[in-house]
């Protein structure tokens, strides 16, 4: 059984210490075999804001960090760093790859960056990123559960969403899909959700994260996580994916939904 704990839009700078402490002991009581971040680490880029997340992927023994940069990562106001040195401080803090790939017996997980410099909001994908991960996608093995993780949103489900969807080719979904995608995580709508997904000739699933540990909370969601679990000896025919809530009254994240994601083989 692998474990991946999805962190998303952590914001350090803008965290609130007690979800902070929270999420550490979940992931100490669920000991996640991968940990991945996809996006918004910070919440200004600084570097001190980096540090922190760097000492907090640093305190879950045994787990293994793979993260990925999004708008939040990328200097607002400093425009001259911006320009010239748009991830020194992601780099400095989590290495120099800005689209790493994680692969293990059972796992295929492949980090999308979707942040530019010259935008501030709203993500962008190009055909060359496309046709990569759908390279990648089809060496994978029939044993390995694949997930792709960008930071905005690639498939809206609602108006909130299509609001903050990724730019680019319109037919990724269905190209990722076809190359074998089981999964697709994301985050900055800081609204998590699990859905189905049909994208031609299969069926994949779209999993967002809300904010895990910021005080940006939005429509009154809670701050949450996602824990994925898969089995490749039940012969990787699912992924359950479970959303786990912050509880103010208890002070610990507890799970608010599982969901059986039956995959397309």
């Amino acid at each position: 059984m692998s474990v991946l704990l999805q962190v998303s839009d952590a914001h350090f700078g803008a965290e609130i210490p007690a979800v902070r402490d929270a999420l550490r002991e979940l992931a100490l009581q669920e000991r996640p075999d991968v940990v991945v971040w996809t996006g918004d680490l910070t919440q200004r880029a600084r570097r001190d804001q980096f540090a922190a997340a760097r000492a907090f992927a640093d305190s879950l023994p045994g787990a293994q960090t793979v993260a990925m940069p999004g708008n939040h990562d990328i200097p607002l106001y400093n425009v001259v760093d911006r320009l010239l040195r748009p991830y020194a401080g992601y780099r400095q803090a989590f290495g120099p790859e800005l689209e790493p790939e994680l692969e293990r017996e059972d796992l295929l997980l492949l980090l999308v960056k979707t942040t530019r410099r010259w935008r501030h909001e709203r993500g962008e994908l190009s055909p060359a990123q496309v046709e990569r991960v759908a390279q990648r996608l089809r060496r994978a093995s029939p044993r390995q559960l694949r997930v792709v993780a960008t930071h905005q949103p690639l498939h809206a489900a609602d108006a909130g969403d299509r609001a903050h969807r990724l730019r680019g080719p319109a037919d990724t979904l269905a190209i990722w899909a076809e190359a074998g995608m089981d999964l697709l995580l994301g985050g900055h709508t800081h609204r998590p959700r699990c859905d189905r997904v049909d994208a031609g000739a299969r069926a994949v699933w779209v999993v967002q994260a809300g904010t895990s540990i910021s005080h940006r909370v939005r429509g009154g969601l809670p701050n949450s996580v996602n824990l994925l679990r898969h089995d490749a000896g039940a012969g990787a025919s699912h992924c359950s994916v479970e959303q786990w809530d912050f509880d103010e009254d208890l002070g610990t994240f507890v799970q608010a939904r599982s969901t059986q994601a039956l995959l397309s083989r």
